[in-house]
């Protein structure tokens, strides 16, 4: 038995979310902490940061210290019909720490599903991470977009690439004003400018986005939104479940559904994922993907729960005290479930709650 109490926030997390994966099918994914620098070289603009840590193999084969999991499970899987490959880990990678801008080792966990992909794979996924910020806080927030729908209204708006480009940066910082300005700049007429800033807006309630979208998108474009809503109005998490159109990611590599979650007391996103389908094309695969992983390393920005004491008991004995006398003490203690520390003297900056002496009883 664990004492959950012992454990640092992120290992709560590691060890909840094993049990929660197993359950729906998905096995763990081990893999080396070292890949061919050209597999990230080649796809570094998947990468949160593209500053790799790197160092030459006995072969003279330049080899990068891991800074990402999906890639190499790409790698690791096969492309074999009417068939899907679900895992989960909790791997170490090394990458620029968001909270500190330095190396760091980062533990991260996730799961993958691959292959021929339906409705009921991409709920299970976003299910699975609605549940897995669950395990982390009762106060989240899961954000859902679709870059399907996102694509084909810039697309009807304004063909220019480089428009889209400016554009998906606006509705991802969620700003209007200027969002109008360039509409401007690129001749978009007023009423197609208000379509854009619909979507600024569009973030909230799922029923309540889906009809404001209605409006400027056909029946055909949000019917795989409305099934995804209509499956996760069952769940108990539902509420805590939004849609959001800001949540773009990298629309490079990224399609259809796409996700980010937010907990209380955590500035940046914890956790983020969707459909990957334009990275498996670019390295060479035909099945379809989802996914995501949480970022652990923030989780520490989380108040841990602390007594104050680093012992329940301070446990003092001499050298004149009998060794299984200590040991008894000890299991006694430690069978009240108290903490306990034993100790000959007394540690200058330990902070204990109580004392048991057993020297008094070894002079008497």
């Amino acid at each position: 038995m664990i004492d959950e109490k012992l454990l640092k926030n992120e290992e709560k997390a590691i060890f909840n979310l094993r049990s929660l994966y197993r359950r729906y099918g998905y096995s763990p994914f081990k893999m080396s902490k070292f890949e061919e620098y050209d597999l990230y070289v080649r796809n570094k603009d998947f990468l949160v940061s593209d500053r790799v840590i790197t160092f030459n193999d006995t072969n003279g084969k330049l080899m990068a210290l891991k800074p990402d999991v999906t890639l190499s499970i790409i790698k690791n899987s096969e492309d074999i019909p009417n068939s899907k490959k679900k895992v989960f880990y909790n791997e170490n990678v090394y990458r620029i720490s968001k909270s500190t801008h330095r190396y760091k080792e980062i533990m991260q966990a996730g799961l993958e599903c691959i292959g021929d992909l339906d409705l009921y794979d991409i709920f299970e996924v976003v299910s699975l991470a609605a549940q897995t910020l669950a395990q982390i806080s009762d106060s989240f927030v899961l954000n859902i977009s679709h870059l399907g729908v996102l694509q084909k209204i810039l697309g009807d708006i304004c063909p220019d690439a480089a428009f889209a480009e400016k554009a998906i940066r606006l509705i991802e910082e969620k700003n209007g004003h200027d969002l109008v300005k360039l509409c401007g700049e690129y001749g978009v007429s007023e009423e197609k400018a208000e379509t854009l800033t619909l979507l600024v807006g569009a973030s909230g309630e799922r029923k309540k986005v889906l009809e404001a979208l209605a409006a400027v998108c056909s029946e055909d474009g949000l019917s795989e939104l409305k099934a995804l809503s209509e499956m996760l109005d069952a769940s108990p998490l539902s509420d805590k479940i939004l849609f959001d159109f800001s949540v773009v990611n990298n629309m490079n590599y990224y399609s259809g559904i796409v996700f980010r979650g937010f907990v209380d007391g955590i500035c940046d996103g914890v956790l983020a994922g969707g459909q990957y389908d334009k990275m498996m094309q670019k390295m060479g695969r035909s099945s379809n993907a989802i996914g995501f992983a949480l970022y652990l390393d923030l989780l520490e920005q989380l108040k841990q729960e602390s007594s104050g004491y680093d012992a329940d008991v301070l446990l003092l004995y001499s050298s004149d005290t009998d060794s299984r006398t200590v040991a008894a003490e000890v299991n006694k203690i430690i069978a009240s479930g108290r903490t306990v520390s034993a100790q000959r003297e007394i540690p200058e900056k330990l902070k204990y709650r109580e004392t048991v002496d057993l020297r008094r009883d070894c002079n008497a």
